[in-house]
């Protein structure tokens, strides 16, 4: 098996690494001439066009930003495809723009997978969390791909066309309540009623046993270890767009989602006023596991 990857960023990079750890031949594109000099640095047979992936490929991953990008993407390589050619899109994509491109690939006899991915920067090398939504026997096909590329026991197929960013889109809501909640609780600890509260040695000690540990509060432990100076950094969050489709998802389906509304509001309101100590550490928490910027 060979796989084509469009898109050698940090996170494309990561599933190339992986997957040439896997043995299986990765051939890539990208228009960064730093992504493409770190991907050929790893073992990655870059070429100089996006064509030439399709040509060279019959399983091809998109790990590009979401939106027309991907149709554009799709549009320029669908004429080098075969039938039975598998895209995987595995970038944070709208489920319903996913539903759309298989069903239009469908006609050209292409198959369209479209996969949550999960594990940020970490997941190079402890494996990527992958829930994988389309035809099933595509699916089965690519087994043998997903199972280098994931954590142990960290892909599954999800159901039919759009369920796997369905699912992917519900897992970042949940992500920005969980962020939200861990910020606002070391807010009051460190303006509340005592003073000069060790966060380092709290978190350290909540990650020991307690009900509320988590690899975020490992994260958020490494930041305190680091005495980070919050008043150089902004406490503006930004977005992606998958915790606002949450939300209205939910607001469809009139299901109450009050705790992911709520932190989707602090980060929209952050970007208006310059956020505080819990948004300044929701921008860390982001940039320690996603190396999302911090402005």
């Amino acid at each position: 098996m060979k796989l084509g990857i469009i898109g050698l960023g940090r996170m494309g990079n990561s599933i190339a690494y992986r997957v040439l750890r896997g043995e299986i031949e990765v051939i890539g594109f990208d228009i960064d001439s730093e992504a493409i000099k770190f991907a050929q640095s790893v073992g990655v047979k870059v070429v100089s066009t996006i064509s030439e992936v399709a040509k060279k490929t019959r399983v091809i991953w998109l790990m590009i930003p979401a939106g027309e990008l991907v149709d554009e993407t799709i549009k320029k390589i669908l004429p080098d495809l075969q039938k039975g050619d598998i895209i995987i899109d595995g970038g944070n994509s709208n489920f319903r723009d996913s539903i759309r491109r298989s069903k239009k690939l469908k006609t050209e006899g292409v198959f369209f997978l479209d996969c949550g991915t999960s594990g940020g920067l970490h997941a190079r090398d402890l494996g990527f969390s992958l829930m994988v939504g389309g035809d099933e026997g595509a699916y089965t096909k690519i087994i043998p791909l997903l199972k280098v590329i994931a954590a142990k026991n960290g892909f599954a197929f999800m159901g039919p066309s759009g369920a796997g960013h369905y699912v992917k889109m519900v897992h970042n809501g949940i992500e920005y309540g969980l962020l939200q909640a861990y910020a606002e609780g070391f807010h009051i600890l460190k303006e509340g009623r005592y003073k000069d509260l060790d966060l380092e040695k709290i978190s350290t000690v909540w990650n020991n046993g307690s009900i509320i540990r988590s690899w975020i509060l490992e994260l958020a432990t490494g930041i305190f270890k680091d005495k980070i100076d919050f008043a150089k950094i902004s406490g503006e969050i930004e977005e992606g767009g998958t915790g606002r489709w949450t939300v209205q998802e939910a607001k469809n389906q009139n299901i109450p989602v009050f705790v992911i509304d709520q932190a989707l509001k602090m980060r929209q309101s952050s970007r208006q006023t310059g956020g505080n100590y819990a948004t300044k550490l929701v921008s860390l928490l982001r940039n320690r596991f996603g190396g999302h910027k911090i402005t």
